[in-house]
């Protein structure tokens, strides 16, 4: 028997309409195991069980004639779906004798996310606002943990607030600075002090595999169990040296913003079809200029405390300034081979990091294109 088109596609419907159906029982499977590791305290992501289970399900992929990149891409994005819905279960409480967190600013977005996560793990939660302050001694009576997470041009002026809290009360912060904004909690209160900063927005819905870096202020003993509470989350952890952070964070952050704000307003003020500049770009363009707009569809206030924030920060942007100055003369001379010669000293610099992006990026510009072509 001679199989048409339309024989050919229903029976692809069909196999399809399966996959819907595994897909709903694995999430359910999913849901069901977040209910266990809530009552036990297990971490919602587990690097080690991952990284078995792509393995093994790329081995057997590759056995059955599969794709194991198409299969981990299946997997991974499950995976995905799979912790969100591990959240609607909640979280063990790790202080379970804690008897208030206090998020100053906690009606903003990142006080919203950590908010919402501290609740979910059985903690009472109060939150302060800006017009509060008259029932500050109603809010803070009985808080455990403060944390400030409030404009950076507003953060240190908030901490000086603070010298009434009891002093086994943790005083810590969200702040993308962190010398300064530390120096001034470890002045005012007498407990223990930790500088977090989460190098996330706000617009995400799991805290699993994304960073929040802490910086060691005092009695840090004291503070293993908010830690491990974030580790609880699936939240990676790194510790550093509030004044190698802030350093880094010349080169992370405001750097990077700031050239993405230069590009933007440069657009801006030359003002190009936008659309048909988006129609001519491949995925790589598309992506680099979807990261231009994402920064100007959020708060202004946010990016400009972040690039004011740091005297370094203002260093490192002049003498990006004066690299870009040099480049021009290379393309004005058109002097090709000192060109290519720092070309090669930028590869140098890059090394094997060079080709492991290459290899991270092939998975993003796939999903791009594919994005692309559904438009």
């Amino acid at each position: 028997m001679t199989l048409n088109l339309d024989d050919v596609r229903q029976q692809i419907d069909a196999v399809d309409r399966e996959l819907i159906e595994v897909v709903r029982k694995r999430l359910n499977l999913v849901q069901q195991v977040g209910v266990i590791k809530s009552k036990i305290g297990t971490p919602v992501y587990v690097p080690e069980r991952e990284k078995q289970l792509l393995t093994k399900r790329r081995a057997e992929a590759e056995a059955l004639n599969v794709s194991p990149d198409l299969i981990e891409d299946i997997l991974r994005r499950l995976m995905r779906e799979s912790y969100t819905a591990e959240h609607g279960v909640g979280f063990k409480c790790l202080n379970p004798s804690l008897k208030k967190i206090v998020i100053i600013g906690g009606r903003g977005g990142m006080g919203r996310i950590f908010t919402k996560f501290f609740q979910l793990s059985g903690y009472h939660v109060e939150v302060m606002g800006s017009k509060d302050w008259d029932k500050q001694e109603t809010i803070f009576k009985d808080a455990g943990l403060v944390i400030v997470s409030v404009p950076i041009d507003r953060t240190e002026s908030i901490i000086k607030k603070l010298d009434f809290l009891s002093e086994d009360c943790i005083l810590a912060d969200f702040t993308s600075t962190k010398s300064k904004p530390l120096a001034q909690m470890l002045e005012t209160h007498k407990g223990p002090v930790v500088g977090l900063h989460p190098m996330f927005g706000p617009d995400i819905s799991t805290l699993v595999k994304q960073l929040i870096i802490w910086c060691e202020g005092r009695f840090d003993e004291k503070c293993q169990w908010l830690y491990e509470q974030m580790q609880l989350w699936g939240a990676s952890l790194l510790r550093i040296e509030a004044s190698k952070h802030d350093e880094a964070m010349s080169y992370i952050q405001a750097l990077r913003h700031f050239t993405t704000f230069s590009y933007g307003v440069f657009l801006s003020n030359e003002n190009p079809d936008l659309k048909n500049i988006m129609d001519l770009s491949s995925p790589i363009y598309h992506m680099e200029l979807m990261m231009v707009g994402r920064l100007f569809a959020q708060d202004p206030q946010l990016y400009a405390d972040i690039i004011l924030s740091n005297s370094h920060n203002l260093e490192i942007i002049e003498k990006y300034r004066d690299s870009i100055t040099e480049a021009i003369k290379l393309i004005k001379n058109k002097e090709r081979d000192v060109f290519i010669e720092e070309f090669k000293n930028a590869k140098s610099y890059f090394g094997e990091y060079a080709e492991m992006f290459i290899h991270e990026s092939k998975n993003l510009l796939a999903k791009m294109h594919d994005a692309k072509s559904d438009e």
